[in-house]
């Protein structure tokens, strides 16, 4: 029978057959062998007498931190305070999740909590990516209900974003832990701790651990550069072909910088990336 993985708790997965029913499966030794294991999202075969998962069907991607896999779009919850926002975590959310082939989707968060002039430089920031053509909701968007129906979704975003109080209020039932934000750290406890499909609105969403420390260890830096999507807009005009943005003549990139076209944050950040890779 086929079915989809929609939790696991150690060696124990949760699997929704495809007439709701849910079983509560143990994978093959030979996935072991196969170095593969099953991930929540994967769509599966499983001996429903036996309890156990048989095979796991093609993955049309996966992610490691947070471990799932067929991820249609990742909700990126940014906190404008507490803790703060940081352009450097968001862009790397943003380039690891499009190198994934996931549909990254912006929500700013917490924006009750910041002054007026903090606000215009955070109104800076929504108005730069939704140019560039990332959907970005704030918190108290009632549209950003509409974004995930017929869709499986991840959440991601720093620990304390308030990634589970957004999932909280977009179903009242899931009544999620939430956790406070350590003052002095300016980060929160994670209060999810195993990676969960959930339903709501219509598709699926994952409640999963909050994570911060991403690095781009399967990625190039070609990889991370042609990630950065604004790139892609300009590079052609550049006057090497394989131009890296960083110190060769006529670079497109660095004069769409200084003209203002290109984020001058998101530029920096593009050079730290490249030099953390090596």
């Amino acid at each position: 029978m086929q079915g989809r993985v929609i939790k696991q708790i150690s060696n124990d997965y949760t699997v929704v057959l495809n007439n709701g029913e849910k079983v509560v499966c143990k994978a093959r030794g030979k996935f072991r062998k196969m170095h593969i294991t099953p991930l929540v999202g994967d769509i599966v075969l499983i001996d429903y007498n036996n309890k156990y998962i048989l095979e796991i069907l093609n993955r049309k991607n996966e992610l490691i931190r947070p471990s799932i896999a067929n991820v249609d779009q990742a909700v990126i919850v940014t906190s404008v305070q507490i803790p703060a926002f940081s352009s450097n975590l968001l862009d790397k959310l943003l380039v690891t999740i499009e190198y994934n082939n996931i549909l990254p989707i912006i929500c700013f968060t917490k924006l009750d909590l910041v002054d007026d002039e903090k606000r215009k430089d955070i109104d800076k920031y929504v108005a730069y990516y939704r140019k560039i053509g990332y959907q970005v909701y704030l918190n108290t968007d009632e549209k950003i209900k509409e974004i995930f129906k017929d869709k499986i979704t991840v959440f991601a975003g720093q620990s304390g974003a308030g990634k589970s109080t957004l999932l909280n209020k977009l179903d009242k039932n899931l009544n999620i832990e939430t956790g406070e934000v350590s003052i002095a750290l300016g980060r929160g406890r994670h209060t999810t701790r195993h990676v969960e499909l959930l339903n709501v609105l219509g598709g699926l969403i994952a409640d999963t651990p909050g994570f911060s420390a991403l690095t781009f260890d399967d990625m190039s830096d070609t990889d991370i550069r042609d990630n950065f999507i604004e790139f892609n807009n300009y590079k052609d005009k550049c006057e090497y072909q394989d131009c890296m943005h960083q110190n060769e003549l006529n670079c497109e990139i660095k004069r769409r910088v200084n003209s203002g076209d290109i984020l001058l944050s998101r530029y920096e950040n593009y050079l730290k990336f490249i030099q953390k890779s090596r």
